[in-house]
């Protein structure tokens, strides 16, 4: 007998508006943040106009049906596409701040490392999602690492440690949620162990050496290597309970602390705004990062749950590397602070994510029970 179809109303609108509300906010904390340091506001008035493109991709992927991501080949295809862009940076990528990571085309620059994080993602949420009941067999976890470890290899290549350390994390959060057993935990925290000596010995360059180092030991370098960490520690002790007030944040406005719009626009915004502007980023961050776990728990099938949990992981992991290396307690890698710091690239990723889940909302979370049925045998 035919089962009757449940909860495959299509809902008017993919677009989640509260999960809008909570990141305008950060948009505009950002803005203001480079506006008040810059005599000439070319960063800002950029930043307005990849805000723009960012929602018009936003709202236009919101209403797709974004099923045809399930099918195999579909994914293969974007894998291999910006793999192939990942390798041709090697020939034709402008090196900017040591890596050779972008395509640079007259003013408008592309990086790739930035969309290989979210095809990562789709591949292992396909992956994880047709085999979660089999994800005690340990073939899983290392057939799922060799998805993650060639973008990982080529982006590491570039060098672009931090874009890395994302990918690596997006794996590692994706398969922890996945069920990995404690006993495989410990085997993959070993191979970690042992390729991180590897990497020290025969791979890290010295620049990247000397971040770790001051990772472990921040002040053992104040002049040369841990300049940066501690110019962005001060700017943030500074800043005390209320901050200077927008426009005062000294440690910028006198460039003592560099990449304030970048990498180290977090430790300019504590100058200005102080403990209490912190916690309120911090609090829409993780509004930001509830809206998306809820978003995705009621999405349709497994493949659409762990997509946006995998989305979860990308944000938090971006949040935690860049929020840790303003505060001394990890090593400087790049890695932007989503939505607020200065990039088209990283901005249109964020929101192209976004739109991509929103897109998979507009189903209700009662799929036919010949989807499921199909879905647990991987057709």
């Amino acid at each position: 007998m035919t089962q009757p179809i449940i909860g495959t109303n299509k809902i008017s609108s993919g677009i989640d508006w509260l999960l809008v509300l909570f990141i305008i906010p950060v948009l505009c904390a950002g803005l203001v943040t480079m506006k008040s340091f810059t005599g000439e506001t070319l960063f800002f008035y950029r930043q307005l106009i990849w805000i723009g493109i960012s929602f018009i991709f936003l709202l236009s992927f919101s209403f797709i049906d974004f099923r045809f991501l399930k099918r195999t080949e579909v994914l293969v295809t974007l894998f291999i596409i910006f793999s192939g862009l990942l390798l041709l940076l090697f020939l034709f990528g402008h090196t900017a701040g040591g890596a050779q990571s972008w395509f640079s085309l007259g003013g408008f620059s592309f990086q790739p490392s930035d969309m290989i994080k979210l095809v990562v993602i789709l591949m292992l949420a396909k992956y994880f999602s047709r085999r979660h009941i089999e994800i005690g067999n340990f073939k899983h976890i290392f057939i799922s690492g060799i998805y993650a470890f060639i973008p990982f290899l080529l982006v590491f290549l570039e060098p672009d440690l931090g874009s890395a350390i994302i990918i690596f994390f997006i794996w590692f959060g994706m398969t922890l949620v996945s069920g990995i057993s404690k006993r495989h935990l410990l085997v993959v925290v070993g191979v970690m162990v042992v390729a991180f000596v590897i990497l020290w010995s025969f791979v890290f360059q010295p620049y990247q050496k000397d971040r770790i180092i001051n990772f472990v030991q921040p002040l053992s370098n104040i002049h040369g290597s841990g300049y940066n960490v501690y110019q962005s520690t001060i700017a943030v002790g500074s800043g005390q309970l209320l901050g200077k007030g927008v426009g005062f944040g000294t440690q910028s406005r006198l460039n003592f602390l560099p990449q304030y719009q970048t990498d180290f626009i977090f430790a300019a915004f504590s100058e200005e705004w102080g403990f209490v502007g912190v916690i309120i980023l911090f609090t829409l961050f993780g509004l930001i990062i509830w809206r998306i776990l809820r978003i995705a728990l009621l999405g349709t099938t497994n493949f659409e749950i762990l997509y946006g949990i995998g989305l979860a992981i990308y944000f938090m992991a971006h949040f935690i590397v860049n929020i840790g290396m303003n505060l001394g307690i990890m090593p400087v890698t790049g890695i932007t602070l989503p939505f607020m710091s200065y990039g088209g690239s990283h901005l249109l990723t964020e929101f192209i994510g976004l739109g991509i889940l929103m897109g998979m909302s507009q189903y209700g979370r009662v799929a036919h029970r010949d989807d499921m049925h199909n879905e647990f045998l991987g057709i």
